[in-house]
């Protein structure tokens, strides 16, 4: 029993620092807001989004009375730096791309189309 109890504490001591080295400051990139939802994305704080990196993207239906939700995504610029690419991976949605400077963009077909977004990192 105080064997089982050891392995059980361990394990648990393990988990717990790896659900602590997994806490990343964010930084919010991108804010949209549209006719049904307000979107945002999110990367850390230092990420290089000349390659694909971890980010999460945030759909705002609280006005529907539907809450929030989060989802990962994820983000990097376009080979010619101009736009920035969202993918909404988890949802097998097409790709979003974002001119830099702001756009009216479609994220997905049921809350998120439609919407006016800002310039890309300038929150």
């Amino acid at each position: 029993m105080k064997t089982l109890v050891g392995v059980a504490l361990t394990t648990l001591i393990i988990v717990s620092g790896e659900l602590q080295a997994a806490e990343v400051a964010m930084r919010r990139v991108l804010s949209c807001i549209g006719p049904d939802a307000k979107t945002e994305v999110y990367v850390p704080q230092n990420a290089d989004l000349n390659k694909q990196v971890a980010g999460v993207y945030s759909l705002d239906l609280s006005d529907a009375g539907k809450g929030k939700t989060l989802e990962p995504v994820h983000v990097q610029y376009s080979s010619d730096r101009k736009s920035v690419i969202i993918d909404q991976y988890t949802r097998k949605l097409p790709r979003t791309v974002v001119p830099l400077g702001g756009a009216t963009v479609d994220f997905d077909q049921r809350f998120a189309t439609g919407v006016k977004c800002g310039p890309f990192d300038q929150e």
